[in-house]
């Protein structure tokens, strides 16, 4: 790519076009996590936190494991875009829709084992055990919205239309927001409130994407071809992207549990502290993605459209505005940290130990930028299992990492290992980025 080519400022204003309802809308979601900490962070006890977070970690495998809905739908449906193929984007997200509802039906039936599951394998108080089942057996029951959504969600990343995935979010967790208020304050339904406010306003913010969906597809034509949707070949295809994400993500998200599992054993002021700090690593992430997920539709465009030239603009310039944001989240954390822990927490011991590993979270966003935007480049072009062969390898290193520096540092070695793991991420794709260009080229 020419420098030229880099300060074209089409590129620029697409990307930022792309990017900024993402980053708006993905920055709602841990603002209510946060909300969600607040209201029971201000509740006597310090186990209610810990039962929220353990409550959401839960949801997190099991939602976040099937993350591979909205990451294979956006794929598929940005080369079916770049192809000019309306018939076939109608397609990937009618069989997005199909396996999310089959899932969510599997889901459904097995929520005592998978419960069982969970508790067997995260370590908490009594207390805490006990708020997170209540909290489980209430939002369960948003399962077939949540993920219908995340086919949603790819199909309008897929489509370059991330202002509907903004009004989406934002109806969702804003709903979800009052609800907590008025659950959890009004009606002093503590970790049930925070749940059943989650699982109404997951439902009513799927019948609005279903709303917005219909509009967009009469703009882009096509039909529905039933021999198109059930075709074995592509069936299979998407099968086997699905379960490459799939093995990915479930390693990301037990990584980031077993970090949390780690801190439980330090008893619930650590637990309490490291749920506050998550938040910190949810603006983040959310944040940052908002870059990887723009690179996700038009990386798909171009590979679909076989425009390698476009591909590398892309790439360097989504980095580019990456990187900038990736600095300002530096910033705000190092400025506004203590505030911010203050504004989550009244519970002083609580806000004393977050307050000594937030250093970590300062630096943590330039370390991790670069795998979130290889992951949007590479789901993008649906290089599928590079993505899994590259978290496989990073996990394996992570864990070891948690092993030997946990037991030197404690809790300030858990972090260490999280910086080990962002940094490995970025540097198994990196070494195989040629392979997106070669499938643009081919």
């Amino acid at each position: 790519m020419t420098i030229s080519a880099f300060f074209s400022l089409p590129t620029h204003r697409e990307t930022l076009r792309l990017a900024w309802p993402i980053i708006l809308s993905n920055s709602s979601v841990p603002l209510l996590g946060a909300v969600d900490t607040a209201v029971v962070g201000h509740l006597p006890e310090p186990h209610y936190i810990g039962a929220v977070a353990i409550g959401a970690l839960i949801f997190s495998f099991l939602y976040w494991g099937f993350g591979f809905l909205r990451m294979g739908t956006t794929g598929f449906v940005a080369q079916a875009s770049g192809q000019e193929d309306a018939t076939e984007v109608r397609s990937v997200l009618a069989r997005a829709l199909i396996l999310s509802g089959i899932i969510a039906v599997i889901v459904l039936i097995l929520q005592a084992f998978v419960l069982w599951l969970a508790l067997l394998l995260i370590e908490g108080s009594a207390e805490v055990e006990g708020g997170a089942a209540d909290y489980f057996f209430v939002r369960i029951w948003g399962a077939p919205a949540v993920l219908a959504n995340y086919a949603l969600m790819g199909f309008f990343i897929g489509i370059r239309n991330t202002k509907a995935a903004l009004t989406v979010q934002i109806f969702m967790n804003g709903l979800n927001i009052i609800l907590d208020l008025i659950f959890v304050i009004g009606f002093g339904w503590n970790v049930i409130g925070v749940a059943a406010a989650t699982v109404i306003s997951e439902s009513l913010a799927l019948l609005l994407g279903l709303y917005i969906v219909r509009r967009e597809l009469a703009q882009i034509g096509g039909v529905w071809k039933r021999s198109a949707i059930l075709s074995l070949a592509k069936m299979g295809r998407l099968l086997a992207v699905n379960f490459d994400i799939f093995i990915r993500t479930i390693l990301l998200i037990f990584a980031f549990a077993y970090f949390t599992a780690q801190a439980a054993k330090e008893g619930d002021v650590t637990l309490a502290a490291v749920a506050v700090l998550m938040n910190f690593m949810h603006f983040m992430a959310f944040g940052l993605d908002g870059f990887a997920f723009a690179a996700e539709g038009m990386v798909g465009t171009a590979v679909g459209a076989k425009k390698i030239d476009k591909l590398r603009e892309i790439v360097y310039v989504s980095g580019f505005w990456a990187l900038v944001v990736a600095c300002l989240y530096a910033l705000v954390y190092l400025v506004f940290g203590p505030l911010i822990i203050n504004l989550l927490t009244g519970i002083e011991e609580v806000r004393l130990r977050a307050n000594e590993f937030l250093p970590w979270l300062i630096g943590m966003p330039l370390v991790a930028i670069w795998s979130y935007q290889l992951d949007g480049i590479f789901i993008g072009a649906v290089q599928s299992k590079e993505m899994r062969n590259g978290m496989i390898i990073s996990f394996a290193a992570y864990m070891s990492a948690m092993f030997l520096l946990g037991s030197q540092w404690g809790t300030h070695g858990f972090w260490a290992a999280l910086i080990v793991f962002f940094v490995l991420r970025a540097v198994t794709l990196a070494v195989v980025y040629p392979r997106v260009e070669q499938r643009a080229g081919a």
